[in-house]
């Protein structure tokens, strides 16, 4: 069976072994140390948080047998699930930062873009793009403010990780434009 038929070939294995590791690590870490303590709304949201991807990722494969464009989509999905952890555990700009709101309605933005171009490659290259382009904003919006310079960090560390942020968005509209070009 070919990957695009989505038999349980070693990549599907890997993803959905490293899911079960992930989400196994914390029921084992509670074993081992007080200092792990998660509640079961803990586990289904890191459940929802990790698995959600893949299945969107799945989907995808089956859609879309281009490799450049299910490229864009795992970077996007990537990027994005790395935005929302790094929000939930330990805040671009602080932990409990209010700040850290913008970031969600940033992913949030990106898959309106997503659904407004219909997903189709050349839209998605632009929605992209233009994700990039806020998230950039979003920074410069973050560095520039007041509260940001008594942060460990400072504005330079939120340019930083914003940037690297920005630039795995950039790689996704590549990938998508990519896709866009070979189905021309």
């Amino acid at each position: 069976m070919s990957d695009v038929q989505m038999g349980w070939n070693f990549w599907r294995v890997l993803r959905w072994g490293i899911a079960a590791v992930l989400l196994l690590t914390p029921a084992v870490m509670m074993q081992i140390s007080d200092e792990w303590n998660w509640g079961p709304a803990s586990f289904v949201l890191a459940g929802v948080m990790i698995c959600g991807p893949i299945l969107v990722y799945e989907r995808t494969a089956r859609l879309w047998p281009s490799l450049a464009y299910r490229g864009g989509v795992a970077m996007a999905l990537i990027v994005s699930f790395l935005l929302i952890w790094i929000n939930l555990a330990v805040g671009i700009v602080g932990e409990d930062n209010p700040v850290n709101f913008n970031f969600f309605m940033l992913i949030f933005a990106s898959a309106v873009g997503a659904f407004a171009a219909r997903f189709q490659p050349d839209g998605m290259a632009r929605a992209m793009l233009g994700t990039a382009a806020v998230q950039m904003l979003l920074a410069i919006a973050i560095a520039t403010a007041p509260s940001t310079q008594r942060e460990p960090g400072g504005a330079v560390g939120t340019l930083v990780l914003c940037g690297f942020f920005a630039g795995l968005w950039l790689v996704s509209a590549a990938l998508f434009h990519k896709a866009s070009k070979a189905e021309r």
